[in-house]
């Protein structure tokens, strides 16, 4: 007579017996592995237990067993474990992520084989992946895989510290064209007026800028530019000033006294030089505070219009 413990069997530990050769399934190369763990196993049929694996031995205890399973499961789990990675959506370098789904995959195909025995396997674990470190050909595919994220990553990163650059450059340009604008309307004048301004400078120092003819163009346009400001104080520097000058008779027609012409001659002499010099005396004015701004625009305008 023979009595069985149908209770669960835990812990029971397995791996194996040496490595074992796949293709490896992402890079497509050969490699070597081997691979431990635990299951545990319950007497499912107490006939077919005794009649296949007990005979006529007295006593058949846990380790007895493990012992005569060991070479029969060497024999089933080697080959299942090279089919089952091979055959897998991932690779050496991520199955230490997808241990259960290994796990899970060597017990299904386990449990038949152990049923013919009347025992069930009631759970099967891989805890370890032996990897074949020091092989040339692992580590070359590792080193080629942990590039491979590490570029992506820096990558990323390039692109979003170029972002936050392009942003913080355009909030800077933002924040000096406000400043500018509100620097324009503080002191009276817009981005049309400093246009002109810049204009009549290049002008001014052109080479042909001497004649009448180039100071026209210049300070026509600072005419036009500053023809809106008005005048209030004109009385306080336009007897101190005088005009800048007069235009030049037409050819043909007499003068009308002779004073006339020496006056249009000093005119032209003086050209941009005299308005320079004009516009230097109010500013000097306008520095030691004779002339407020209000005052120093409107003179400016004046002289502008006489011209």
């Amino acid at each position: 007579m023979y009595f069985i413990n149908r209770a669960e069997q835990l812990a029971i530990k397995w791996g194996t017996d040496s490595q074992v050769q796949y293709l490896e399934p992402t890079y497509r190369f050969p490699l070597r592995i081997g691979a431990s763990g635990e299951m545990s196993l319950r007497v499912e049929d107490s006939r077919r237990l005794l009649v296949k694996v007990v005979g006529t031995e007295p006593v058949l205890s846990q380790e007895a067993l493990v012992r005569q399973f060991r070479a029969f499961l060497m024999a089933r789990a080697k080959p299942y474990l090279a089919q089952t990675m091979q055959g897998s959506e991932f690779g050496i370098f991520e199955v230490d992520a997808r241990m259960g789904e290994l796990s899970q995959a060597l017990h299904r195909q386990l449990a038949p084989d152990f049923a013919e025995y009347g025992l069930s396997l009631e759970r099967f674990f891989v805890t370890t992946i032996v990897k074949p470190e020091g092989d040339k050909a692992y580590e070359e595919f590792r080193d080629l895989q942990i590039r491979q994220y590490a570029d992506v990553a820096k990558a990323r990163l390039r692109q979003q510290v170029g972002l936050i650059d392009q942003e913080a450059s355009a909030q800077r340009m933002v924040i000096e064209s406000q400043a500018m604008a509100t620097k324009r309307s503080q002191e009276g004048y817009t981005y049309q007026h400093e246009r002109g301004f810049d204009v009549a400078e290049k002008v001014a120092q052109n080479e042909g800028a001497g004649t009448f003819t180039s100071a026209g163009i210049g300070l026509g346009v600072m005419g036009g530019v500053a023809g809106g400001m008005g005048a209030t104080v004109a009385g306080m520097v336009s007897g101190a000033m005088g005009p800048v000058g007069q235009a030049t008779p037409a050819a043909g027609t007499a003068p009308a006294a002779a004073a006339a012409p020496a006056e249009g001659a000093a005119g032209a002499t003086d050209g941009l030089d005299g308005f320079k010099a004009k516009i230097g005396k109010l500013k000097a004015m306008r520095e030691a505070g004779l002339l407020t701004e209000e005052e120093f625009a409107a003179q400016k305008a004046k002289l502008l219009d006489n011209l």
